[in-house]
């Protein structure tokens, strides 16, 4: 695996592939890997000739900067992880390589409704963040194919406005993996790092609240069965922020379901000061 430091550097060896006809796949982290980062990698390993990986923890994405200053750091392990996976390179920036114009946002991003609902609503000026980190490595790399993981579903369909917005959708395919969960339910994530072992059994509660929804869902008003979901995360000792049941494809949020709608449960709720998200499609 070539490590690269500097943005002009990596765009060079790639221009150099491309102009060979490799395709390029990229799977952008934020370091604190686990395996369903590696299924990014493996799925990209099957589809790309040369499979890209970045590891930024992007300053402008946390609307908490206490969250910010404890988000995981794993970076050995992460290469180790990265280089067993046959991941052939990795993109590893400071900030000042990422925004070297500043951190202040020079462009605002138009992303609608997506901005006014869920993660949106609960964490203002997130998703800009999340578009300026995308767009400049984006800019960088210019994959043919971009690989996001479907837990983090309304940031996936954000990514998918923003290269809509580049004018780059003809370019690159957005390809979304499925999430991967631990064997008790609990869906992967770089935040579970900062469970302690008695909440990451609490934990579960997210996955099995979920399932609920899905063996539950019918024709008709929705609020019970949302109201059940929080009391069964309340009960467990969770801050809940939203339980929704939203359009899959518009994540438009729904308050009666017509028995044929394509849907999506959703959650986002603190165990203790550690923020966890999760979803399930449920027909």
């Amino acid at each position: 695996m070539i490590l690269f430091k500097k943005a002009t550097d990596l765009s060079k060896w790639l221009y150099a592939h491309q102009a060979k006809g490799n395709s390029i796949g990229f799977a952008p982290t934020m370091g604190a890997l686990h395996n369903g980062h590696i299924s990014l990698i493996e799925q990209s390993k099957k589809a790309d000739t040369i499979t890209v990986s970045s590891i930024f923890v992007n300053p402008t994405q946390f609307n908490d900067s206490k969250d910010f200053e404890k988000y995981p750091i794993t970076l050995e392990k992460d290469i180790t992880m990265l280089e067993a996976a046959g991941c052939d390179v990795l993109l590893l920036p400071s900030v000042k390589e990422m925004y070297p114009d500043g951190l202040k946002a020079k462009i605002y991003y138009d992303l609608g409704y997506l901005e006014t609902v869920l993660d949106g609503k609960f964490r203002p000026g997130h998703y800009q963040g999340v578009c300026m980190v995308v767009q400049r490595l984006l800019e960088i790399v210019k994959p043919d194919n971009l690989y996001l993981g479907q837990k983090d579903y309304q940031q996936c369909m954000v990514i998918t406005r923003l290269i809509q917005l580049m004018k780059q959708d003809d370019k690159i395919k957005v390809k979304i993996c499925p999430t991967l969960r631990e064997a008790n339910g609990l869906a992967m994530s770089s935040r579970n790092m900062r469970l302690k072992d008695d909440e990451r059994k609490t934990a579960t509660t997210i996955f099995r609240c979920l399932s609920m929804i899905k063996d539950n869902l019918k024709e008709g008003n929705l609020a019970a069965l949302k109201k059940k979901a929080v009391r069964m995360l309340e009960e467990a000792g969770f801050r809940v922020d939203y339980v929704e049941i939203a359009d899959a494809n518009k994540l438009s949020l729904l308050t009666d379901w017509d028995g044929e709608q394509k849907t999506v449960a959703l959650v986002a709720a603190f165990m203790n000061k550690v923020r966890l998200i999760d979803n399930l499609l449920l027909n």
